[in-house]
């Protein structure tokens, strides 16, 4: 592979990183402003299927990935 080959692979992985870092902003924003009381339900990876989850820890989880994505886009 080419150093030109190799700078557009990753310029496309920085974009595609930096697309999902902001739907997960997206999604932690929106948990962190639902009202205590309101259900959250999570979907079941490679399923339809979505199960009742604790909002606070959804929020937590959330986050977590967030950070981890933050950390994987700056090691590209």
């Amino acid at each position: 592979m080419s150093s030109s080959e190799h700078l557009v692979e990753e310029c496309r992985l920085r974009e595609e990183m930096d697309q999902k870092i902001k739907e997960q902003k997206v999604a932690v924003d929106e948990l962190s402003k639902l009202k205590k009381n309101r259900k959250v339900y999570v979907q079941q990876r490679n399923s339809n299927v979505f199960f009742l989850a604790d909002r606070a820890q959804t929020l937590a989880s959330c986050k977590q990935d967030l950070d981890n994505m933050k950390k994987e886009l700056q090691d590209i």
